[in-house]
């Protein structure tokens, strides 16, 4: 770069570095991204490194499926349609910028469009001819499924149309993730396992409460790993669950005259709170939470996380496997292999309230799709009279499928399709609305 260019390149970050710099999300590598709205294009930095620009073109596109090839195909006025979003590379606002996209930062600048437009199922895109790397940009699209192509009867052909319809739900699937880069929401351990589902083989769980044949559940991952991070953008935090640090992977806190994990300590400090015992009744001394949580990291079938808000422990979770759990004979029509359940419990009373709950349940189930494909249910059993749980489970598209006893409590049994989750707007969490982008953190 000559002298000249640099003072140039100077000068623009000087103009650009003000407040119209807005924070819109945090990628789950902590990576932040910012937008710049100017009057032609809006610029996209990850970092504050320039990665590209999008522009909204003078004219919408609708993703008529069902009705081509029929009378219907050009009538389809029920089917919605949205201005088209032009792709610009980083050379479109500066000239010694590149002219190529790196593929993570296309899946930065989309995951920007679904939070700024989460309401839209889909965004038309075109690239601009200016992108260098457009032919590597469209096959990364369409080969991840983050993307598709206009749908045709099949003597025709779209394959050579610009445009490509980014799909709201298949971007949430996690499309175009692992194994073109890191960004994902599934972190370490599950962002490995979500490259390739884990083999099919049988198992088999007998125990006081189960016998049952089920498939093999894979590893679990280090105590103490992270397995998720996802953004909300209302409340400006990421929420982060980690895998049960039982003998403390990091400093140590006293507790009952010994040092233990922080995971240990906390979780015992809850369950000795009115409020988590009423739900749990798991109240007693340090030994009892220990072989608690010991009993269930040894058990394949059940994950036991700690939930974070920007690091900052303010819950627990236990992810289990439906079909060999106790819950599995009371399944109409019996537990699917990959059915999954939790069991919740938030204990810091800062952290509550509807919203909150609304957003780390949502990243639950999130989690709970994302980790395998073939999990098409979560199914959850809240106690019948527990009206707080069940209004949230509402809240989050969860539908009462039956009431139930168990030889000790009477439950309602709750249920979330994979589809519905999926097809509707329920991670980008800005209310019902589009939201403005959140001002820029220093």
């Amino acid at each position: 770069m000559s002298s000249a260019n640099r003072r140039l390149d100077a000068i623009q970050r000087t103009l650009t570095t003000s407040a119209s710099w807005r924070r819109v999300v945090v990628l789950p590598d902590d990576a932040k991204v910012d937008i710049l709205q100017g009057k032609d294009a809006t610029q996209v930095a990850v970092d504050g490194q320039l990665v590209g620009l999008f522009r909204t073109l003078p004219r919408s596109l609708a993703l008529v499926i069902s009705a081509v090839g029929t009378e219907h195909e050009n009538k389809a006025e029920h089917v919605p349609k949205y201005p088209v979003v032009e792709i610009l590379p980083p050379s479109a606002a500066n000239a010694s910028a590149p002219a190529e996209i790196a593929i993570p930062d296309l899946w930065a600048i989309i995951y920007t469009l679904y939070t700024l437009y989460h309401t839209q199922e889909t965004i038309p895109l075109v690239f601009a001819d200016t992108v260098k790397n457009a032919a590597e940009l469209s096959k990364y699209l369409l080969t991840s499924g983050l993307a598709r192509k206009r749908h045709t009867a099949p003597d025709d052909s779209s394959a050579a149309e610009p445009e490509h319809f980014t799909l709201r739900q298949t971007f949430w699937q996690g499309a175009g993730t692992g194994p073109w880069h890191t960004r994902g929401w599934l972190r370490g351990h599950y962002a490995l396992l979500a490259t390739a589902p884990f083999p099919y083989t049988q198992s088999f769980t007998r125990t006081p409460l189960v016998i049952a044949a089920h498939p093999l559940r894979p590893p679990k991952p280090r105590p103490g790993e992270v397995v998720y991070r996802r953004y909300v953008p209302t409340l400006g935090q990421t929420v982060e669950f980690t895998y049960f640090d039982l003998e403390g992977t990091g400093p140590g806190v006293e507790c009952e005259g010994e040092t233990v994990s922080l995971h240990l300590a906390t979780f015992h400090r809850w369950h000795n709170s009115d409020h988590v015992n009423r739900g749990w009744g798991e109240r007693g001394p340090l030994s009892k939470h220990r072989e608690y949580v010991r009993a269930l990291m040894a058990d394949p079938s059940v994950l036991p996380v700690m939930m974070s808000w920007d690091g900052e422990l303010m819950g627990y979770a236990e992810l289990v496997y439906i079909k060999e759990n106790h819950v599995a004979p009371y399944v109409p029509g019996g537990a699917l292999d990959y059915d999954r359940g939790l069991h919740i419990l938030v204990g810091e009373e800062k952290f509550r309230g509807l919203h909150r709950s609304r957003a780390w349940l949502s990243a639950i189930h999130h989690f709970l799709f994302l980790c395998d494909p073939r999990t098409e249910r979560v199914i959850g059993e809240p106690k019948a009279t527990n009206d707080a749980v069940i209004k949230l489970s509402l809240a989050v598209a969860m539908n009462v499928n039956t009431i139930f006893d168990f030889p000790y409590k009477r439950s309602v049994m709750t249920w979330l399709p994979r589809e519905r989750f999926f097809k509707y707007n329920h991670l980008a969490f800005a209310e019902d609305q589009d939201i403005a982008a959140a001002p820029a953190k220093k």
